[in-house]
């Protein structure tokens, strides 16, 4: 008996006709939900029972792919980056407007006209943005070192960025070469870790890890459009991914993590673990153009996340940073010390309010995504027509 699958099972995948794939919507929600969880209880495990940068940036490589298989690359890069970079000048204009008026300027870098340059990652960041480290917080409204926790999620969209730019030469690596060019990140991230690559500016050496944790994931997602994952044997995957997770959980737990450390410090654990995972997940990949029976109740829910993934993502530290400011003010209360002091302790009760922020920085702030992508901006933007109001009128924008 032969262990090859049919011939016509090698083609690429189809893209979805007439909706979107409601696996992947899943995915992407669960891990947007995980990563505003871990930002909030801080919790080392949680990116090892579900590894949300993996899979995001995982699910984009698909995406790109898809695309490029359509359209022109100019087009799809320039694509990408417009639907990328408005959201993120409006959180420049809100946060570095704040952080200037907090105290910050050029001389906190050393010197005035580098830090002039650095403020252009703002507007593309192919590096870090600078921010304020020391700046105050606001009592009552913010807490101390909001400035830090701004800035700390742009790490995501400087990598995402960087995989837009490269994935022409990336897709046609993948064509010519795909496994090679698959593990390519992963034996860049080894090479890091052990010193055999050394490289000495923290910006280039950022961006280099960033490839070596995360490419391999993004390249499996391409690799998932181009049918490249539905040529290999059935058992190969659930065979492969269990021992490839079980040594970078090994490494990670030989470099530190018991001792607190979390695989975002693990650059080459981490490459290991997110790869495993999403392999497996591609591996699943039902094709869902419609719920199952017993998800369709998370339907909006799951929609408004997809919708707004830009917005939560950038937006939700600010509102853990404006729920501890609040906290820190309810120490004062006349007997909640005394007779309720795990609600001033505990993170839980801080959930649903930084969520009820968040929903309202989708709000405020949401409509950038819409433009970006050439659509009429909505306010709540969760598949129901009587909830997803317009702020314009007119015909959308092809």
């Amino acid at each position: 008996m032969t262990t090859t699958r049919p011939a016509d099972v090698t083609a690429p995948a189809p893209a979805p006709r007439g909706g979107r794939d409601r696996y992947f919507d899943l995915l992407r929600a669960i891990a947007l939900f995980r990563v505003v969880l871990y930002h909030l209880m801080g919790w080392a495990w949680l990116p090892v029972v579900f590894p949300s940068m993996g899979v995001m940036f995982a699910l984009a490589g698909t995406l790109m792919a898809r695309s490029l298989g359509s359209r022109p690359a100019p087009e799809v890069v320039r694509g990408r980056m417009r639907r990328l970079l408005p959201p993120l000048w409006l959180l420049g204009a809100v946060g570095v407007s704040g952080m200037l008026l907090a105290g910050w300027g050029p001389d906190d870098e050393g010197h005035p006209g580098w830090w002039w340059l650095h403020l252009t990652f703002w507007i593309l960041p192919l590096s870090d943005p600078p921010y304020g480290a020391d700046l105050p917080g606001v009592h009552g409204l913010i807490a101390d070192g909001w400035a830090v926790d701004l800035a700390v999620p742009l790490w995501y969209l400087r990598a995402y960025l960087w995989f837009v730019l490269l994935s022409p030469l990336l897709l046609r690596a993948l064509r010519a070469a795909p496994w090679p060019t698959v593990v390519a990140p992963i034996a860049l991230s080894a090479a890091l870790e052990s010193g055999v690559v050394s490289v000495t500016s923290w910006r280039l050496d950022s961006n280099l890890s960033d490839f070596g944790a995360f490419g391999a994931c993004w390249l499996l997602g391409m690799a998932h459009q181009e049918g490249v994952l539905r040529r290999l044997p059935r058992y190969v995957v659930p065979s492969l991914a269990p021992g490839v997770a079980g040594f970078g959980l090994w490494y990670a737990l030989g470099h530190g993590f018991e001792a607190g450390h979390d695989l975002d410090d693990m650059p080459f654990a981490q490459s290991l673990w997110s790869f495993a995972t999403v392999l497996l997940l591609l591996h699943l990949s039902p094709s869902w153009m419609d719920w199952p029976r017993p998800l369709r109740r998370w339907d909006r829910l799951v929609t408004l996340l997809n919708s707004r993934a830009v917005t939560i993502y950038l937006w939700h530290n600010v509102c853990i940073d404006a729920v501890a400011g609040l906290w820190d003010r309810l120490w004062g209360v006349p007997g909640l010390e005394e007779h309720a002091s795990w609600l001033l302790v505990s993170p839980w009760p801080q959930l649903p309010a930084v969520w009820l922020l968040t929903a309202l920085c989708v709000v405020c702030f949401g409509w950038a995504e819409d433009l970006a992508a050439r659509r009429r901006p909505r306010l709540w933007p969760d598949g129901s027509r009587n909830l997803a109001q317009n702020l314009s009128p007119g015909r959308r924008r092809r």
